[in-house]
């Protein structure tokens, strides 16, 4: 392959990769809510689960 064409192949596909991430990192942006909401669900469920399995202390009657 002739140098010349091999490095506008190179542009060319270095531009569709460019393009591809910018369109990724638009959508993962939107998407940011719902990750946020999981996150702040889950460490809800977390701290019910510690204070469910808490040690009991002692009654004393």
């Amino acid at each position: 392959m002739h140098p010349d064409t091999h490095l506008q192949l190179h542009h060319l596909r270095a531009a569709d990769l460019r393009a591809e991430a910018e369109a990724y990192r638009l959508t993962a942006e939107t998407r940011n809510p719902r990750r946020l909401r999981a996150r702040v669900g889950w460490t809800l469920v977390e701290v019910g689960l510690r204070l469910a399995s808490a040690p009991r202390a002692a009654v004393a009657f």
